[in-house]
């Protein structure tokens, strides 16, 4: 782009139009801030009671984490920069290296994260049995591999860009200061190399999560059919709604995320040097709307969340609007009736069949006498197991629960 062209300022947009960006960004931001925070303490108050196992809670809260990263760090520098002054940069050059850096890494973290998740989760619905074999750290090591890969991929913009332009002259006096926090002309090459292998990694991201959660939806559907396999109704819930989230996750990076990869790859199709004026143009026109695209996919992830799971969404309103703590989840089991669909249920039949069975006549009798006394609705079982066993046994079925919800 030479000397010469016509004054880019006729590029930017119209002060309504910036008005308007700098109210959505702003909201957006607001609202990005709230759910990703409320979420972080959503997840681990559901661990601490006992509803979310340790694993799933460490994946929810680096992708958390790693959403409010990119509003912090992204969108306060792109409407300064991309909205209000598009063609000139007050920042130094390692200040425009290191939020390039900064920025990839936290943006490629979330589509990382997502994946591990997805991983983790296939290998334990349709693998059980390997899936226990693994190491307990297992869950550590798939989310330090998502941060650190990330940073792999961001790791050439350190290099590859930095702040370069010229100020336009007239008359011997400066009218126009076009100095831009960009990719470095000299380094046009690594950088180009670098979009289009975050390109390829964010399609067989999208590719092998898709798939697994086909193979994860196959798999409920064979454990449905087999009748011979004892799964709570909880823990096959719990499974569906895993699966809910991540295909609803995989919709919104989909949606969310293809403007701002076509922007990222206009600028590594052709360096700037051979840039027309329609072209820029086209590249001005669409940066905010790829921009506010992808801030929205690390603003709603709070909201699949809540989509996805009715515990969470009740727990996520709990959290935001400071009320009572959530009851653990061992309270509530002894709190309701023993039934099948309590969680005591693959404890409490067990010991009604045992009563209920015909090779022992005299407890069937005492069976029928202690129920005609009326023991309202906790059944004959509870006749003979104390308060101290009740609590015990509400405590292994927790456990029982919680073992098998992993698998």
């Amino acid at each position: 782009m030479e000397e010469d062209s016509p004054n880019w300022r006729d590029l930017e947009a119209a002060t309504p139009v910036k008005v308007f960006l700098t109210v959505l960004y702003s909201v957006m931001l607001l609202l990005g801030i709230v759910g990703n925070s409320v979420t972080i303490q959503a997840t681990t108050l559901l661990r601490r009671k006992g509803y979310l196992q340790k694993n799933v809670t460490n994946h929810m809260v680096s992708l958390a984490c790693s959403d409010l990263l990119v509003l912090l760090i992204g969108m306060p520098v792109e409407l300064y920069s991309a909205t209000w002054y598009p063609f000139s940069s007050a920042s130094g050059d390692a200040s425009c290296k290191i939020y390039n850096f900064l920025f990839e890494t936290c943006s490629y973290a979330t589509l990382l994260n997502v994946a591990t998740m997805s991983l983790e989760r296939f290998v334990a619905i349709c693998y059980p049995f390997r899936y226990k074999t693994l190491s307990g750290r297992r869950t550590t090591y798939l989310i330090l591999f998502a941060w650190l890969a990330s940073v792999l991929v961001a790791l050439p913009l350190l290099v590859a860009t930095g702040t370069e332009g010229f100020v336009r002259e007239r008359g011997g006096q400066p009218v126009q200061n076009l100095t831009f926090c960009t990719n470095l002309s000299e380094h046009w090459i690594m950088y180009r190399t670098s979009i289009s292998v975050a390109f390829v990694v964010y399609i067989v991201v999208l590719a092998l999560v898709a798939f697994m959660c086909r193979g994860m939806i196959k798999a409920i559907r064979v454990s449905a059919g087999n009748v011979t396999r004892n799964e709570s109704e909880q823990v096959k819930t719990a499974r569906k709604q895993t699966i809910i989230f991540l295909g609803l996750i995989v919709v919104s990076l989909i949606i969310c995320w293809i403007p701002n990869q076509v922007r990222r790859l206009m600028t590594a199709v052709h360096p700037k040097s051979s840039w027309t004026l329609a072209y820029l143009s086209s590249y001005v026109t669409l940066h905010p709307v790829a921009d506010t695209f992808f801030y929205l996919s690390s603003v709603i992830n709070p909201f699949l969340y809540n989509l996805s799971s009715s515990q969470f969404r009740k727990t996520f309103l709990q959290v935001l609007l400071c009320r009572r703590p959530l009851e653990h989840v061992n309270r509530r089991a002894l709190s309701k009736p023993w039934s099948a669909k309590s969680s005591m249920h693959p404890l409490v039949p067990k010991l009604r069949n045992q009563q209920n069975s015909p090779q022992d006549g005299t407890l069937k009798k005492d069976q029928t006498s202690a129920t005609s006394q009326g023991d309202s609705g906790v059944g004959a079982s509870s006749a003979y197991i104390s308060d101290g066993e009740s609590i015990k046994l509400a405590s292994v079925a927790t456990q029982l629960e919680n073992l098998e919800s992993e698998i």
